[in-house]
């Protein structure tokens, strides 16, 4: 048992074990770094496990391997949720990555060119750590939510895990983008729906049908999500913006496969009246809507308050440059929505990003190298 004064030195810490954390130790373990890999779960793949039960991923299985290892399933299948869990646990064992569990950060800070890493009584020394997490890590809601009445039942998506959570009555999803369609699709057939918020746009084809299976899938998620909306290209810079502030397109999910399902669409949510919340359906100046439930999809706040160093915008997004925080020599981040391309989040597109860190550490670990060797012969 390690007490408070114990401290740990490693040369390179990545905090998080998902896809981004795992993609980027193996690209460091080929590059001969030596790094330790810290997880607040219990498991390797936990944050996919405590997702809603009906989940699949968005995009079919041969675009859902991290580099080195194809994901086990046929090509044109939907994985579920658990079985991307078990996926990252399984990679993490074949390629014996030194992955942590159970292990909570709750500060990082750096003394001179030495970061320190406190989770409960461990202390942790690194000149290099990566935060491999994503920019969704504390859920978000309107202030106007606390207003709505008691008998409504309110969950975010985050908490969100079966329609069994729900009381009989109307249900209100705000947030249009991906989740809000699939838990919308999720609980219509037992309830009345109604969804607010931005039209998001979606993919004008049906990802599991013949041309997404022929040429289209691969033309959109490898051609233009992962090759031409980069930070590389002018049009990838001029979207970004957009793409962070309003989301991607839906993927699986398309607005015809909710009219079906008998979803009702209002613009937006605009506060609430009486307890109830009041939508504008784009031609009124609001109309209360009498639900039984409520869900907000309304996304994350980063949720990165743990890490001591002046490293954020005014919306608490990190400066980077493909994921190396100027000014802060030996700190990165992966992971992150549209760090370096509209795939940056997606299975298929986090390993690009992770090469990339990888490779600058092993730079780095290398000139850091040879600096002290001539000082150690001259002592000598």
């Amino acid at each position: 048992m390690k007490n408070n004064t114990d401290i740990e030195r490693i040369q390179t810490v990545i905090i998080g074990a998902g896809q981004g954390g795992l993609s980027t130790g193996y690209h460091l373990k080929k590059q001969g770094v030596p790094f330790v890999i810290l997880d607040a779960n219990a498991r390797i793949g936990d944050a996919w496990r405590k997702r809603w039960d009906s989940l699949r991923l968005f995009t079919p299985a041969r675009f859902n391997g991290l580099d080195g290892m194809p994901f086990p399933a046929a090509a044109n299948d939907f994985p579920t949720k658990n079985e991307m869990a078990d996926y990252l646990e399984n990679y993490a064992r074949h390629f014996e990555l030194p992955v942590k569990t159970g292990i909570k950060v709750d500060r990082l800070s750096r003394d001179g060119r030495t970061y320190t890493i406190t989770a409960g009584g461990r202390r942790i020394e690194a000149d290099h750590v990566v935060i491999a997490m994503a920019s969704y890590q504390v859920p978000k809601v309107p202030a106007f939510a606390s207003e709505l009445s008691p008998r409504i039942v309110q969950l975010h998506s985050f908490d969100y895990r079966s329609p069994q959570q729900l009381q009989d009555g109307d249900v209100l999803i705000v947030g249009a983008g991906n989740s809000g369609a699939e838990i919308a699709k999720d609980i219509a057939r037992g309830h009345r729906v109604w969804i607010a918020g931005r039209d998001v746009g979606q993919v004008p084809f049906r990802m599991e049908g013949l041309a997404a299976r022929l040429v289209l899938g691969r033309l959109v998620l490898r051609g233009i999500f992962h090759h031409i909306l980069t930070l590389g290209t002018p049009l990838g810079r001029k979207a970004r913006p957009f793409v962070i502030s309003r989301g991607g397109p839906l993927i699986r999910v398309k607005n015809r496969d909710l009219a079906a399902l008998g979803v009702r669409r209002v613009a937006r949510v605009t506060g609430v009246q009486n307890g109830v919340p009041v939508v504008d359906h784009g031609d009124d100046g609001g109309q209360p809507l009498d639900v039984a439930n409520v869900i907000w999809c309304t996304g994350f706040h980063p949720g990165f308050s743990w890490i001591d160093r002046p490293v954020f915008d005014d919306h608490g997004e990190p400066r980077h440059d493909r994921g190396v925080v100027g000014g802060e020599p030996g700190l990165y981040f992966v992971g992150l929505h549209f760090l370096y391309a509209m795939s940056s989040t997606m299975i298929h597109g986090v390993g690009r990003d992770a090469a990339h860190l990888a490779r600058e550490i092993a730079r780095r670990v290398r000139a850091e190298a040879t600096t002290v060797q001539p000082k150690l012969r001259r002592i000598a």
